[in-house]
């Protein structure tokens, strides 16, 4: 992942401290990593091993207990000194955010027309009705015609799948540059996961978006993205091409990673259980 002049985003040295009483705990270390325009990169790691930290900082929704540190380079501009006018100018228009959790990042009481329409008049200046057939044409193109109404619809009408297609359609209704997608298919069934993976890729494709997958399952990483970066405990453990890293690990996590994947045609046996603590780094 050289820095080049395709390379869309940039994080350097990226610390995340959340902020205690007894003092600050770090949660994110010296993470730098490029993504280059058109490309995907897979966010690997267990839970809390700070890739949705990670993820957070870059949009710029942390938690109040939480600090970033560093550098966060989006098309040149530094998101963590940036200011609020500056940020809500590139959320959404710029860079979009798929939650791991429709049901609750996606507002009980309005229909899905209006939660929509919104941030289409607010970024592209749109008239009700042109936000509304944009919204229809959107909604198409992620797999709900508009014969099925959605969007007179409230998000506990919606099926999980449904739900996703939506949280993607609202992702991209702006014309964002770079979209993240933190664990996606989280609660959805294989056959679901595919499908939305598969459209995650064609609208990669077809729009020309740079794509950052958060994932915990690096089988599923390795289908679909160009480079990797595997995380534990808020490090990186290892980073580079996919192919290259499922292929020829470096770091023993990764490798323990993928040994204890299980695979089809393989003789049933126990899988092995991976001890942690030995790849575990000091915690500053």
């Amino acid at each position: 992942m050289n820095v080049g002049e395709k390379v869309l985003l940039e994080v350097c040295d990226l610390n995340v401290d959340i902020l205690k009483a007894q003092g600050p705990s770090r949660v994110v270390h010296s993470l730098s990593f490029s993504l280059e325009a058109g490309k995907t990169l897979g966010v690997v790691g267990e839970s809390g091993s700070g890739k949705s930290m990670t993820a957070t900082a870059i949009m710029g929704i942390l938690p109040d207990v939480a600090v970033a540190s560093g550098k966060i380079l989006y098309k040149g501009i530094n998101l963590l000194t940036a200011t609020s006018a500056e940020r809500r100018k590139l959320s959404g228009s710029e860079i979009g955010f798929i939650f791991q959790e429709p049901m609750s990042a996606l507002h009980p009481t309005m229909t899905i027309g209006e939660q929509m329409i919104r941030p289409m008049r607010m970024h592209l200046g749109l008239s009700k009705k042109q936000a509304r057939d944009r919204a229809s044409d959107l909604l198409d193109l992620v797999g709900i015609p508009p014969t099925r109404g959605v969007q007179g619809s409230y998000v506990h009408q919606l099926s999980g799948g449904m739900r996703q297609r939506v949280m993607i359609a609202m992702s991209i209704s702006c014309n964002p540059a770079l979209l993240i997608a933190d664990e996606p298919t989280t609660a959805l069934d294989a056959t679901i996961q595919k499908q939305i993976l598969d459209l995650l890729l064609k609208l990669r494709d077809d729009l020309d978006l740079a794509l950052i997958l958060i994932s915990h399952d690096l089988g599923l990483v390795s289908q679909y993205t160009d480079d990797v970066v595997v995380m534990l405990d808020g490090y990186e453990m290892e980073q580079g091409a996919t192919q290259e890293v499922i292929a020829n690990p470096k770091s023993g996590y990764t490798q323990g990673l993928l040994e204890a994947a299980p695979r089809l045609g393989r003789q049933p046996h126990r899988l092995p259980v991976i001890d942690k603590s030995i790849y575990s780094k000091v915690t500053i």
